[in-house]
């Protein structure tokens, strides 16, 4: 990594507050908050949001969208199989919170964003309050350097029926003008250091073998951020993983990569190898399928987090140190992706040690 780029690291990781994350998490996960099951507290939790972005300075609107017979799932706290929850929605009404940066330096866009939602009857401290908080941290950072990058940020309504807020901004952003890359922000605030804490999934071992061995060479510990990318975006996981690193404290992270195309192609592959479809379950999918580059970071959710959609999943149980970290590294990669433009697996575009 260039030494501007370890002066950057250096310079977000000194800013980057555990207890204004940790705030931000405890004022979010108060309660289930859902357009659809919950749309009083859905409210409270986007008019938190949109304060917090403005008193960053950013210029923060709702975007409303409106979806018509869509296919989904529903957002019953658990884990039901998937093909037990798909249901068809004659009507849905949304609203993403998307924010820009007066006086930002024009370049290639970087979308950053996280879904506001969360299932039935949690209060979604790691999901996914970890992620906005996340967002909101960066927006506080970003505001402050003397040339802020060109970056979006949105927070996606209705993540936990199916992406339908991510695919709607998706369409909207990629109409208005080029998007060089999107960050999802996706369960990143529960660790456990503690051996046999991680999980894979089936098939996991069999598609990734390299990363399932070092998670085994670990003894399943869930100490990790993971960072989920494609080809096209390797340079900036790679760029991530290396600036968390360098965080303070040093966050430990592997990058897995999705085989699959960008594109319609891509999400066509995963009826064909249904493993895969665990690396698009979040609103970088909804990118993905517009050839768009983008990263999941996640702490792996279910795979770790025993309380995932329950309504154990309460601020508590999360690291806020940890969660700093996450944001050190992804306000980082956000800059250096608007700065330099990392694409298409280039890792000659990375600056490496």
């Amino acid at each position: 990594m260039s030494t501007d780029y370890v002066a950057l690291v250096r310079t977000l990781g000194a800013q980057a507050d555990p207890g204004r994350l940790l705030r931000d998490v405890t004022t979010l996960a108060g309660e289930p908050r859902s357009r659809r099951r919950a749309p009083e507290a859905m409210a409270r939790a986007e008019a938190y949001v949109k304060d917090e972005l403005r008193a960053a300075g950013w210029h923060a609107e709702s975007r409303p969208f409106v979806r018509r017979w869509q296919f989904g799932v529903t957002d019953h706290r658990g884990t039901t199989p998937l093909p037990l929850r798909v249901r068809l929605y004659p009507e849905l009404r949304g609203a993403n919170i998307v924010a820009e940066l007066p006086g930002a330096a024009a370049g290639p866009r970087v979308v950053l964003g996280a879904h506001l939602d969360t299932v039935d009857a949690s209060p979604g401290a790691d999901d996914n309050a970890s992620g906005v908080a996340v967002v909101l941290e960066a927006a506080r950072l970003l505001g402050r350097l003397p040339v802020p990058p060109d970056v979006t940020l949105v927070l996606f309504d209705m993540e936990e029926i199916g992406l339908v807020g991510a695919r709607a901004a998706a369409r909207e952003l990629s109409a208005a003008r080029r998007i060089e890359g999107m960050i999802c922000v996706e369960s990143v605030g529960y660790y456990a250091d503690g051996p046999d804490t991680q999980a894979l999934p089936a098939g996991f071992g069999l598609l990734f073998r390299d990363v399932a061995d070092r998670v085994r060479a670990a003894r399943h510990r869930g100490d990790f951020a993971l960072v989920v990318h494609r080809r096209s975006s390797r340079g900036a996981a790679e760029f991530w993983r290396r600036a968390a690193a360098r965080s303070t404290p040093a966050l430990p992270s592997l990058a897995l990569c999705d085989p699959r195309p960008d594109g319609p192609l891509g999400a066509l592959a995963g009826l064909a190898v249904p493993p895969l479809n665990n690396l698009g379950r979040s609103d970088h999918g909804a990118f993905w399928d517009r050839r768009i580059p983008a990263l999941m970071l996640t702490d792996s959710a279910n795979f770790r987090n025993p309380h995932y959609h329950q309504p154990t999943d309460t601020p508590a149980t999360l690291d806020y140190d940890r969660l700093a970290a996450v944001t050190t590294a992804t306000a980082a990669t956000a800059v250096y992706w608007s700065h330099a433009g990392a694409r298409a697996g280039a890792t000659a575009d990375v600056p490496l040690p």
